[in-house]
């Protein structure tokens, strides 16, 4: 007997959690409705507190969390979600969702993956179709931007590499003509330095040649001398 109260009142008391937990998620759904995201997202996690498992629940907290913009969140309410025990439909209406939430965050990739995701539980969802295609659209226009930026980065990097070595080109072309002047003037030095060396020679070799001649006329006057004075 006492088995049974306890059995009687645990049916109770889960009785009891399951209409507080309709409860909160129809209010829910009621702020939802009226665009107050906010109050609608404490009604869910009040009802999930009721019940834990309620899918109903969790995915209208998603919902309400895309709608406040709170992505990441979002997100990852979404990715909890899906369970073999739910049908087909609420599959694919988990997948649709996260798909959007994906394409919220720019994450065009994983969008499309989801909308193929949903699409394999609901084939005939047009607005999946619709958000695939514009999502795969994206993703081919970033991939053209992204190419043609690597084309564009490619080009100034060859045009830097260029004008690099247009710059070597002139360094090395105005050390040479330095190189070339030094020489030059190296060589103008030893030249002068050979003239003046002749010309020292030369001053030289005048001067010599004036005191030989000096010295001859010295000595023809003595021989001059020394005649008359025989006489």
């Amino acid at each position: 007997m006492r088995v049974l109260f306890i059995l009687i009142l645990s049916t109770y008391s889960i009785a009891i959690y399951s209409q507080q937990e309709r409860k909160e998620i129809r209010q829910g759904n009621k702020s939802y409705n009226a665009e107050k995201y906010e109050e609608a997202e404490v009604k869910y996690r009040k009802a999930l507190e009721d019940k834990p498992s309620s899918y109903e629940a969790s995915f209208n907290l998603g919902n309400s969390l895309f709608k406040q913009q709170k992505l990441e969140e979002a997100e990852n309410q979404y990715r909890a979600l899906p369970d073999e025990k739910l049908n087909k439909e609420d599959i694919a209406k988990i997948f649709h969702n996260l798909g959007n939430t994906y394409l919220s965050e720019g994450k065009l990739q994983e969008s499309i993956d989801a909308y193929k995701n949903a699409l394999r539980n609901n084939p005939s969802d047009l607005e999946t179709k619709y958000n695939l295609a514009f999502a795969q659209n994206m993703l081919q226009q970033q991939q053209q931007q992204q190419q043609q930026q690597q084309q564009q980065q490619q080009n100034q990097d060859q045009d830097q590499n260029q004008q690099k070595k247009e710059e070597q080109q002139q360094q090395q072309q105005q050390e040479q003509q330095q190189q070339q002047e030094q020489q030059q003037q190296q060589q103008d030095m030893n030249k002068i330095s050979k003239e003046d060396a002749e010309r020292i020679l030369q001053a030289l070799e005048n001067e010599e040649n004036e005191v030989r001649e000096k010295v001859e006329k010295e000595k023809a006057k003595s021989q001059q001398v020394r005649v008359l004075k025989n006489w």
